[in-house]
């Protein structure tokens, strides 16, 4: 039991819930150790959505209300870290989810979908459909969902099948705290957050996007550079540890 006055609380109850998931078959033991790179970035980054975060986010939100077939890759680190929040923002934005792993297995992705579906998501695993180019096992989609899709939000995602998604033509936009990442660079809007904040983030802004006029939403799009978000991420991590090597040692 994690007392509530444990100055790393937040992480720590996120740390368990991957460790519960691995116990569900849902989440891999290699997703915990991705969590912890992700952590540690998140950590030089203030654990705060910053500015630039936000804006990205509500960019995100705008320019999937703007697609005509928008889908949600999941993982199982996503399904276990926000499974509620993540099915609520795809009903809002009428993008289903899409059960997409890395060590894939059947068996697995049957286990994420119905652990997903209890929050009331719809949820794609057919696994009928590849995208060209790829030689892992993200490259098994479902053909109702990424395989058509023109706009992909990426949560947790592999540089390689980003660039793959972008050369079949469609519009994508990753969750990454490394700005330096391949999938970071390659995105078409990157959201440098955590998912246990950004997703929380999109649905507030697709409950206050949702009624804007086509032209309002593009003009959202419009506006960003996705260039500047990554700049400006850095520079917020160079900040944040100039001043920790000031004030703290």
């Amino acid at each position: 039991m994690i007392p509530k006055d444990h100055p790393r609380y937040e992480s720590l109850m996120m740390r368990e819930k991957l460790v519960e998931g691995y116990k569900m078959g849902i989440t891999a033991l290699q997703g915990l150790i991705a969590h912890g790179r992700g952590e540690m970035f998140d950590y030089v980054l203030g654990e705060v959505s910053h500015e630039f975060a936000l804006k990205a986010e509500k960019v995100a939100v705008a320019l999937m209300l703007l697609s005509k077939r928008p889908v949600i890759s999941v993982n199982g680190n996503t399904a276990v870290l926000v499974p509620r929040e993540i099915s609520e923002l795809s009903r809002l934005l009428n993008a289903p989810l899409e059960v997409n792993i890395f060590h894939f297995s059947k068996e697995r992705v049957e286990k994420i979908r119905n652990y997903l579906k209890r929050f009331g998501a719809e949820v794609l695993a057919n696994c009928d459909a590849e995208l060209k180019g790829l030689s892992h096992a993200r490259r098994i989609v479902d053909r109702r969902g990424i395989y058509i899709a023109d706009t992909v939000l990426v949560p947790l995602e592999d540089g390689d099948r980003c660039e793959i998604l972008k050369r079949h033509g469609k519009k994508v936009i990753a969750i990454d705290l490394n700005p330096l990442s391949r999938t970071a660079m390659k995105a078409d809007v990157t959201i440098v957050d955590n998912i246990v904040r950004a997703i929380p983030n999109m649905v507030k802004f697709a409950k206050e996007l949702k009624d804007l006029s086509r032209e309002e939403l593009e003009k959202i799009v419009n506006s960003y550079d996705n260039r500047e978000t990554l700049r400006l991420a850095l520079k917020t991590i160079r900040d944040n540890l100039t001043k920790i090597a000031e004030e703290k040692l």
